[in-house]
């Protein structure tokens, strides 16, 4: 008897921004999202927005979306990727960007490994991308570290942990904060940082209120910049 085979699962990006100049979805997106019926997502309410924003006269009420955030136990993926072991392709969406970057959707990507089926990642916006390709800075040696500690004096230490190595291993240090914490980690980094060491932040990336500026931390010693609540990437480099 011949072997069931296995679902397709793609990895679809999402806009990094609900005003976003790239919301209009690649033809490949458009075309894999019409034919697919189960979706696992880390947003619910984001993902049947964007959706629906494609107009493909899809009926969103019968499709299957599924919650995989970071809170879902790894217990139950099993349970949500079942599809896939029937046969029927799945699809993973971020609530922005692209799925497995500094998002839960890489446990869906796990099991389709371990239970052979492909995997077939999207083109589309990576904020983390975009911040290095617009910094300026090593683009052949990086490292995401993805959130920084919440405690301040823990906070401060990673800051210098992450400077050192910077000047160490002349590789790129890149990071994010939870949006309403952003100015805080702005002035932790200005506070702590040697004035000759560059930073470059990069929010509302693709928005129509972008801001990418790279500079030394003496530069930016005494600006204003106001990053509440707007998602953004950090960036040191020595």
């Amino acid at each position: 008897m011949a072997k069931q085979k296995k679902g397709n699962l793609y990895l679809i990006p999402t806009p990094l921004s609900d005003n976003s100049t790239d919301a209009g979805a690649t033809t490949r997106i458009t075309e894999t999202i019409l034919g697919i019926q189960h979706f696992l997502v880390e947003n619910v309410r984001t993902a049947r927005r964007f959706i629906s924003s494609l107009k493909l006269n899809v009926l969103i009420e019968s499709l299957h979306i599924a919650l995989l955030d970071k809170d879902t136990p790894k217990e139950e993926i099993d349970q949500l990727c079942a599809p896939l072991l029937q046969g029927k392709d799945m699809g993973v969406m971020s609530e922005a960007g692209c799925p497995g970057i500094a998002d839960p959707g890489h446990l869906a990507v796990i099991f389709a490994h371990e239970h052979g089926g492909r995997v077939i990642p999207l083109i589309g916006p990576s904020s983390v991308t975009l911040a290095l390709m617009a910094s300026g800075f090593n683009g052949q040696s990086f490292v995401f570290h993805g959130y920084l500690p919440i405690d301040g004096n823990a906070r401060i230490q990673a800051i210098k942990t992450l400077e050192k190595d910077a000047v160490s291993k002349n590789q790129t240090q890149i990071f994010i904060e939870t949006p309403y914490r952003n100015n805080q980690l702005l002035l932790d980094i200005i506070k702590n940082c040697n004035p000759a060491t560059r930073l470059c932040v990069a929010s509302d990336l693709t928005g129509p209120e972008e801001l990418i500026k790279s500079q030394s931390i003496r530069e930016w010693a005494g600006k204003t910049v106001n990053l509440h609540k707007i998602p953004a990437v950090f960036l040191i480099y020595a």
